[in-house]
């Protein structure tokens, strides 16, 4: 089991392939110092057959799996609110966490792996900017599904999110459309 401390719905993190460009989210603060919570290790995964792709359709709060030319799985969804926009364009999932930690971005208060972590049970990084991040993640909060609700990020159900965890791995095209 692996665990990482994930800073708000946008966190600091190595850069990520983007190969469309798009609007950016505001800046939040920077990360706690290191050493707050116990280190973590990226989880290794086998090589993902590249037929499967996912497409996220802001307006209509769905992600879609693909496998080829086939949707295979629909999810509901909740994305980023006003102000807080999900970015738009073509990404690439770049890392995925189990039980991930989270870091309050307003406060620095820390919330180690558990029910009530903002980012459920996985984490699937697919954007930044160099400093921050948005990814796919599970939620406590399941009445934010199918809602603008978000810092940028895009929440699911955390059995939906557990299923999609073990759809996809680093490299798996992820298009977002408004």
């Amino acid at each position: 089991m692996s665990s990482s401390l994930v800073s708000g719905s946008l966190l600091a993190a190595p850069a990520l392939a983007q190969t469309t460009a798009s609007p950016q989210p505001p800046a939040l603060s920077p990360e706690p110092a290191p050493g707050k919570l116990p280190p973590s290790s990226l989880n290794k995964w086998p090589a993902v057959e590249q037929t499967t792709t996912l497409v996220l359709q802001l307006s209509a709060r769905q992600l879609h799996v693909y496998q080829g030319d086939n949707i295979t799985t629909t999810f509901p969804v909740a994305v980023g609110k006003t102000g807080w926009e999900t970015p738009t364009g073509t990404f690439e999932v770049a890392y995925m966490l189990e039980h991930p930690g989270w870091t309050n971005p307003f406060t620095g208060e820390l919330m180690p792996p558990g029910p009530q972590n903002p980012l459920g049970e996985r984490w699937i990084s697919f954007w930044t900017d160099g400093q921050n991040e948005i990814g796919f993640h599970g939620t406590p909060n399941r009445d934010s599904i199918g809602q603008a609700a978000s810092h940028g990020c895009v929440r699911l159900y955390n059995e939906h999110i557990r299923e999609l965890y073990d759809m996809v791995g680093p490299g798996t095209l992820v298009t977002v459309v408004p």
